[in-house]
């Protein structure tokens, strides 16, 4: 990672781009290597600044490893099989430790002070450019969006990158002093996004661009987040280290009190935003930028230009797509066998949002499918999230070409059929010693083609993937299309339901049971209103919402919004946040139960974790702390508690 110091040379990197303000549809970008002071003198170099603000959000969103530091060592995930240190190390359960050399939160420091100074030099020059007030909230909108997501990862961090707090710096400095958490807040966030939410648009300027909502949205969310800090129920150490008052002498219920406002003005004034008829429509693939989706990072299948990204072959690094990859198993491994005895494999990888590229780094422990998903028949979400069975697709490649092939129990299966399937009891299954006939260790129904995992059996070797991320072209033709490149489809960073969800937390917190429950009924409402099923591969039209809206508690804890919240995002990079915010991380993630990494292993085993207090922040990376010339005494004071 390079660190501030140097990063603030380059204001923009030779990946990211200039917009021309005549397009009114999409992003024109042109590459540049450097943006100097001079530059932001231009209405292009301003505009080419404002461009490269939203290509930046490919550094993060999408990045394997950074989405591994927001889900690893969860409720969501732990790692699987294959994964190495950069997951076990996050895990906390005893395989690794976390440290300021081996924390992947490494990726959001080492990009968002970059483009915290690139929107600073917008702000500065906009105005002697001749650009309005509209377009300089774009920059404060990144620029606060990008020390939300610094404060709540590392703590107070550094409002002056050398030139002056929040000012533009083309300077090389080797010396840094953090603020404190309020006085990032206070001094950045706030006054930005209120700024924003007053002066942008109501409808984007361009596809994806930011509105007074996207900028409503994350302004409540900060609210949240800082009324929870505030508070500080379960006495989590702060630092750099100072007391937790806010400046202008409000407390916690106020704050509390500004998220609900902001959240429900939101809902009721959403410009082109609003909630998809199904949960299943919020993440198709072939949906993607639908009207719930409010910020994006953008990819796309018809230019390496424009995407940002090969193509054919996906580097495994930003600013390709590739969380996906994370989290799928190696299904390409199970065996069926040709009618002459042959085994192959009737599972090939394939680019479709069902499958994808397996590595194998991150796998979803038990809890997950028992009890946050426990309601498969009437909430649709769990199907919405999950790839649990997979089909033989044999027939778009030349490694067999039968019509047919035997399976489980002896019995034949044809393209489309399920090979595997995860099912919701583990009644009647029976597993082989090892991998058994499938290669992979899946277990038998009697009458049933297909092998079959139960919850019990799920293990960090196999197990459900995320349906909801999952790669998808329309140039695949009648083969298996390009499975090792990074998706081409975009990173969804914020949805309009998130409004519901801040409010309904909000008012638990302000003790507004009644409309705690109204939120939390309308994102349930939905979730029970079917028009696919997944697991069957078929139109499945059901409308559940009466049993789920009757299904919700009289009374909504934080500990529902939790549930419901990892019901609704799943394994979309939030949970690390939502459960830092709420101070409930180690609680509601210290155990947790998996079966191990060997093929065919499927005694589940219950695991601790150690997590303290000092790990609600993680560290500020060794990189950043190896480029500061500064007294031992003042490096070690730099990095927070419990890392040095």
């Amino acid at each position: 990672m390079n660190n501030i110091i140097y990063k603030i040379r380059t204001v923009g990197a030779a990946s990211l781009a200039l917009l021309i303000l005549s397009c009114n549809s999409v992003l024109d970008e042109q590459p540049r290597s450097i943006y100097d002071p001079s530059f932001f003198s231009t209405e292009t170099g301003i505009t080419g600044g404002l461009t490269s603000l939203y290509a930046h959000l490919r550094d993060t969103y999408g990045q394997g490893y950074y989405y591994n530091n927001c889900e690893t060592g969860t409720d969501e995930y732990t790692y699987a099989q294959s994964a190495d240190g950069n997951f076990k190390d996050a895990d906390f359960s005893g395989v690794g430790t976390l440290t300021p050399s081996s924390s992947r939160a490494d990726v959001l420091w080492g990009s968002a002070f970059t483009y915290i100074n690139t929107a600073s030099g917008v702000i500065e020059n906009a105005t002697n450019a001749g650009l309005g007030e509209s377009l300089v909230s774009e920059a404060r909108f990144f620029r606060a969006f990008d020390y939300f997501r610094l404060v709540q990862t590392f703590g107070g961090v550094p409002l002056d990158l050398g030139a002056g707090d929040l000012k533009f710096n083309s300077a090389p400095t080797r010396t840094s002093v953090r603020n404190t958490v309020p006085e990032v807040y206070t001094k950045a966030i706030f006054p930005d996004l209120q700024t924003a939410v007053s002066n942008l648009p109501d409808n984007p300027r361009i596809i994806g661009g930011v509105t007074k909502n996207v900028a409503r949205l994350v302004l409540a969310q900060a609210y949240l987040t800082y009324a929870w800090w505030l508070e500080n129920p379960n006495d989590i150490p702060t630092y750099p280290t100072c007391d937790r008052k806010d400046p202008n002498g409000k407390d916690s219920k106020y704050y509390f009190q500004q998220a609900y406002d902001l959240a429900t003005e939101g809902i009721n004034n959403p410009g082109p935003y609003e909630l998809q008829d199904t949960y299943y429509d919020v993440n198709l693939a072939q949906n993607d930028r639908n009207s719930e989706c409010m910020l994006w990072a953008d990819h796309t299948e018809n230019s390496e230009y424009y995407n940002g990204g090969s193509l054919t072959y996906g580097s495994g690094s930003a600013p390709d797509n590739f969380v996906s990859w994370m989290v799928a198993w190696n299904y390409p491994n199970m065996q069926a066998k040709t009618l002459d005895g042959q085994a192959f494999n009737p599972v090939r990888r394939e680019c479709v949002q069902a499958l994808g590229r397996p590595w194998t780094r991150m796998a979803p422990m038990q809890e997950v499918f028992t009890k946050t998903f426990a309601d498969k028949t009437n909430d649709s979400r769990f199907d919405g999230t999950f790839t649990c069975v997979f089909r033989a697709n044999w027939n778009k490649d030349t490694q067999y070409s039968g019509a047919t092939a035997y399976n489980a129990n002896g019995l034949t299966i044809a393209p489309g059929d399920a090979v595997l399937s995860f099912i919701d009891s583990d009644a009647g299954i029976t597993y082989p010693s090892g991998a058994g006939d499938d290669a992979v260790g899946g277990g038998t129904i009697p009458g049933r083609s297909d092998y079959v995992v139960g919850p019990s059996g799920i293990s960090r070797f196999m197990y459900p993937m995320l349906w909801k991320l999952g790669p998808y072209r329309t140039d695949n033709g009648s083969g298996l299309g390009q499975p090792n490149a990074g998706s081409t489809r975009p990173y969804v960073i914020l949805k309009f339901s998130e409004f519901y969800f801040v409010a309904a937390e909000a008012a638990v917190k302000l003790d507004d049971n009644a409309n705690a429950r109204k939120m939390i009924n309308v994102i349930r409402a939905r979730a029970g209103k079917w028009r696919f099923s997944n697991a069957d591969n078929a139109v499945m039209i059901a409308d559940h919402s009466a049993e789920m809206t009757a299904a919700t508690p009289q009374t909504i804890t934080i500990d529902y919004i939790l549930d419901e919240l990892s019901r609704e995002y799943y394994g979309e990079g939030h949970r690390w946040f939502d459960l830092v915010r709420t101070q409930t991380w180690a609680s509601r993630a210290g155990s947790y139960t998996i079966a191990g990494s060997a093929t065919g292993d499927h005694k589940p085993v219950t695991y601790q974790r150690t997590i303290t207090k000092e790990n609600y922040l993680r560290p500020i990376p060794q990189s950043q702390i190896d480029a500061l010339e500064m007294s031992d005494a003042d490096l070690s004071a730099y990095q927070n508690p419990g890392y040095n």
